[in-house]
């Protein structure tokens, strides 16, 4: 039975020499014939059910997902939990989620099983791959999708499906392979990297620096409104700093994204903070325009946020590459 398998152990074990429980498997696999008492390993066919699962949280999502019937997915986290001897998974009438010994396995068997597709990849000439990136709506409206075209011209291999979530990303249910975060950077068991820093000052449409009443000067704001969001940076610490006290810094409409006070500033329906990353297209495309010099740090940056492994994957490691790239 070694003959099988030699020539597939040889090539996986060339590119996954550095992940050990790969290796492990391999040297496994090899040694199946000879070893009296092999290594204790799960049930293998029973990962791909459990991994779906514990990321969906679902049983009829993971069998979509894998093309299964639930029951097949349901016998194999049985299987796997009978294996084990441990509880992975907590079943409600509707619901499933995992136990901490469960999350804690599921994103080790996701690593495991990502690395062996690469590794599949890698052997078979095929480089496809997909790239699951989380970020918040108006970072990818204005900075991101943009782009993306120029990814996807230098990558046409590599498919980026973008999930826009203000909450923080749970790598392991919710799919996940990369996060661009806006934040202080520290994210607990997980790798950051600073993407970008980021300063706010006032933008509006380049029309309202003329007309019946220009912007000249941080008074003048008194005689237009002032478009709000829900960033923690707001008019009243600007005016502030401006030396201004004769505008209202609470009057004009409040948007709960970003983006869409930006969209109104363009459209010249008053003046924005703007947040130099999400702003900057639209300045240098003349759609609008910065009236007065004045700015603020953020106080908070862009990172790029992952599991600690997951740059082993070629198409990841490709993808967060590229955002350097973009940023520099």
């Amino acid at each position: 039975m070694a003959a099988p398998f030699s020539n597939e152990t040889k090539w996986v074990n060339s590119v996954l020499m550095t992940n050990e429980k790969l290796y492990g498997i391999c040297e496994y696999l090899s040694q199946i014939d000879r070893d009296p008492m092999p290594r204790r390993l799960p049930p293998l066919n029973a990962l791909p059910g459990f991994e779906a699962a514990a990321r969906h949280l679902s049983f009829s999502r993971a069998a979509d997902e894998l093309r299964v019937t639930h029951g097949a997915v349901s016998r194999a986290v049985r299987n796997l939990e009978d294996h084990l001897g441990v509880q992975l998974m907590i079943r409600a009438t509707r619901s499933v989620r995992l136990t901490p010994i469960g999350a804690s396995y599921a994103a080790e068997i996701r690593d495991v099983l990502e690395h062996l597709a690469a590794a599949t990849s890698a052997a078979t000439g095929q480089s496809s791959g997909i790239v699951s990136v989380s970020t918040i709506d108006s970072f990818a409206a204005r900075w991101l999708m943009p782009r993306l075209f120029r990814f996807r011209r230098a990558h046409g291999d590599i498919d980026v499906r973008v999930a826009m979530s203000e909450r923080l990303t749970d790598f392991v249910s919710d799919g996940i392979d990369i996060a661009i975060r806006c934040g202080g950077g520290q994210y607990p068991g997980l790798s950051s990297e600073l993407l970008m820093k980021e300063d706010l000052f006032p933008v509006c449409s380049p029309k309202l620096l003329k007309g019946r009443h220009p912007l000249r000067t941080p008074a003048d704001l008194v005689r237009h409104t002032l478009l709000h969001d829900v960033f923690s940076v707001d008019w009243a610490m600007w005016l502030h700093s401006a030396g201004i006290d004769n505008v209202d810094p609470h009057r004009g409409p409040t948007f709960l994204s970003s983006d869409h006070a930006i969209q109104a500033a363009v459209q010249g329906e008053g003046v924005a903070l703007g947040r130099s990353a999400l702003v900057a297209d639209d300045l240098a495309a003349g759609r609008l325009a910065r009236p007065f010099e004045l700015s603020l740090p953020a106080g908070f940056a862009y990172y790029v946020v992952y599991p600690p492994r997951v740059l082993q994957r070629p198409n990841v490691k490709t993808f967060r590459d590229w955002l350097m790239a973009e940023i520099r």
